[in-house]
């Protein structure tokens, strides 16, 4: 029997650019599907520089046209010296920069739009949002938080097994987790199924948190049992009991999920 606590990762989400916050669509508690819109800044800025960059293409490639059309016109005359030097000189000269303008000005447009793109916030996988951590009006940096989101999958128990028992557990052994939560319906604590996916490779003293008192004095090796099938109950931070049989078939021995 292992003591541990849930753990639920977490990501924290803000926009690429800066710019002050124009709508804030979700609340703290709110579920959010992976892909939604959570928030948006104004894009003002970056829209008229994103279809100044557009106009400004067509006017370098309508430019990179006549430049192109006239060298090719040329380029027998030129090779025959026909058309003077300089002139050749100048025709292709006029090519390469009308060339070069158009590339330059459509590789800063792939910049711009990435910009405008930037300023709208999505939801990276599935989750809640736990914490709102700015305002609407807010003016924010590039990458300042602006939600933290508690993601769905995956979900797992921290716990530490003694090295006297580390030789009996093995990646992939299933694993019954108990939280101290009552089920109103079974009247007996809420009951998870789970199976091992890491196992430290170090040895560590044992955190505070660890209830039992001949575990808190030893070192230890920390473990994650991965819950199977979630729900609302499981919290970050639950504490929980984790019953492992040692006498079942060994798992799998994949390194899974970290």
């Amino acid at each position: 029997m292992l003591y541990g606590n849930i753990e639920i990762r977490q990501a924290d989400v803000g926009f690429r650019v800066e710019g002050r916050v124009k709508k804030l669509f979700r609340e703290e508690g709110d579920e959010v599907k992976k892909g939604e819109l959570l928030a948006i800044i104004d894009d003002t800025t970056y829209s008229a520089r994103y279809k100044k960059s557009l106009a400004d293409i067509e006017q370098y490639r309508a430019q990179s046209i006549n430049s192109n059309s006239i060298y090719q016109m040329h380029k027998l005359l030129c090779a025959e010296g026909t058309t003077s030097k300089e002139r050749c000189s100048e025709i292709l000269k006029d090519k390469d920069e009308s060339n070069a303008k158009l590339k330059s000005e459509i590789n800063q447009n792939k910049i711009y739009k990435d910009d405008l793109d930037n300023t709208k916030i999505y939801a990276p996988n599935d989750g809640i949002i736990t914490t709102r951590i700015v305002e609407e009006g807010t003016v924010v940096g590039a990458q300042n938080p602006v939600y933290t989101i508690s993601l769905n999958n995956p979900i797992w128990i921290r716990a530490y097994v003694s090295e006297k028992n580390l030789g009996n557990i093995s990646y992939g052994m299933k694993a019954l987790v108990l939280t101290d939560s009552i089920d109103p319906i079974t009247k007996e604590k809420r009951k998870y199924e789970g199976k091992i996916g890491y196992i430290s490779p170090v040895a560590e003293f044992t955190p505070k948190t660890v209830q039992t008192e001949e575990l808190r004095t030893d070192l230890v090796y920390r473990i994650r049992i991965y819950v199977d099938k979630k729900d609302q109950y499981l919290r970050q931070g639950m504490p929980t009991t984790v019953i492992i049989n040692l006498k079942q078939g060994k798992g799998n021995d994949k390194r899974s999920r970290d």
